[in-house]
């Protein structure tokens, strides 16, 4: 499979793009029926509303820039930009560990607020809180896997015009991690 990818062979294409998407259906019905529960739950009461960190805002911009830095990665590689293709993945990389640092400061931020996770006599609406960005989060340190694997492929030589495919499936991978802490972000802003 790995010499499909490096050939850029076609029959090795598909089969991986697919995977991918599967993988991205996947993840958007977790996180719907996510959301969904969170709304259920909240109609039932022993909901005790809280401000969201800021830090949440701050890790939005962060991360709506390392998506900036993907696609010029992607648009380098299309164009045989190599130095460019290197510096923007390791951008996109440092960007998206700021992302996850940014997460943790918000989680300190909760639990200063006295919003944990589970127990007799937490606040559901932090236990979802907690659940939500924690999973998102999982899934970016899959991405940030992924990334590394791509970059250090840059390094390499083996990420160019020729040679798309890692660099195309990481972007929609990554671009996809975004929009869904978009929607994360937004659903949390209107139903907090």
């Amino acid at each position: 499979m790995v010499a499909n990818i490096d050939k850029n062979n076609t029959s090795g294409e598909q089969p991986l793009k697919y995977v991918l998407w599967l993988i991205i259906v996947s993840i958007i019905m977790m996180f719907m029926a996510f959301t969904s529960a969170y709304i259920v739950r909240r109609e039932e009461g022993n909901w005790l509303e809280f401000d969201l960190p800021t830090t949440f805002m701050f890790g939005t911009a962060i991360l709506v820039l390392s998506s900036i830095t993907m696609q010029l990665a992607y648009n380098a590689a299309k164009k045989n930009s190599l130095n460019m293709v290197k510096i923007m993945l390791a951008a996109t990389t440092v960007l998206g560990i700021a992302f996850l640092y940014s997460q943790l400061q918000a989680w300190g931020d909760l639990v200063q607020n006295n919003v944990y996770f589970g127990g007799a006599d937490s606040n559901p609406a932090g236990s979802f809180l907690y659940v939500l960005t924690g999973v998102h989060g999982f899934h970016l340190i899959t991405g940030l896997i992924f990334l590394f694997i791509v970059l250090i492929s840059s390094l390499q030589y083996k990420v160019h015009s020729k040679n798309m495919l890692r660099i195309q499936l990481c972007t929609t991978y990554w671009h996809f991690l975004g929009g869904l802490w978009l929607y994360l972000y937004f659903f949390l802003q209107v139903n907090h």
